[in-house]
């Protein structure tokens, strides 16, 4: 199945967030009690793009092994379904969120950047890596991002899965965008 057919079918974009959503780089900095806390830094662009699959009906969701205030904030603001931070052991998540979305695996994409994500790829319909991702989750992905994470690589996806779905026109139109 081709890249364009195998995009058409998905309903869910799960990914993974340091490398994906972000560039990898994690900040500490201090609140105001003096306390380090760690934030990290999110394109607008992806986030739009998110939102933009939630009125398509496409549902979002994040699996990230760190625990991150600043990453469940980010998922509220986009209107994620599901939302699993600290699992480094992803695929019993993934059988969770199949069961409650009761979608196949065939309807899901992930995007990944690192080893732990190698897995979930394997199991499901459109495995997906970042262009900054290792060598290695690379070879296993069906689709490369141009844009690495952090920079454009959520919302190029995105974009796929709107366009393979014919719903990329209603985007352009909202917008008032002549093609």
């Amino acid at each position: 199945m081709d890249i364009q057919a195998a995009a058409a079918r998905i309903k869910l974009l799960l990914m993974d967030v340091d490398g994906v959503m972000t560039n990898g780089k994690l900040y500490n900095v201090p609140d105001p009690q003096g306390q380090m806390v760690e934030t990290k830094g999110f394109d607008s662009q992806d986030g739009i793009g998110l939102q933009w699959l939630n009125w398509h009906g496409i549902q979002t969701g994040v699996i990230s092994g760190r625990l991150s205030p600043a990453t469940a904030e980010r998922a509220r603001q986009c209107k994620m379904a599901y939302i699993y931070q600290g699992h480094i052991e992803k695929i019993p998540i993934l059988e969770e969120i199949m069961a409650k979305a009761g979608i196949t695996k065939d309807e899901i994409a992930y995007i990944g950047d690192d080893f732990t994500d190698v897995v979930i790829m394997h199991r499901v319909g459109l495995p997906i890596a970042t262009a900054n991702a290792r060598e290695e989750v690379k070879r296993e992905a069906r689709y490369v991002t141009k844009a690495v994470g952090g920079e454009g690589a959520v919302r190029e996806v995105v974009e796929l899965l709107l366009k393979a779905q014919n719903k990329w026109p209603e985007i352009l139109k909202h917008y008032e965008i002549c093609r």
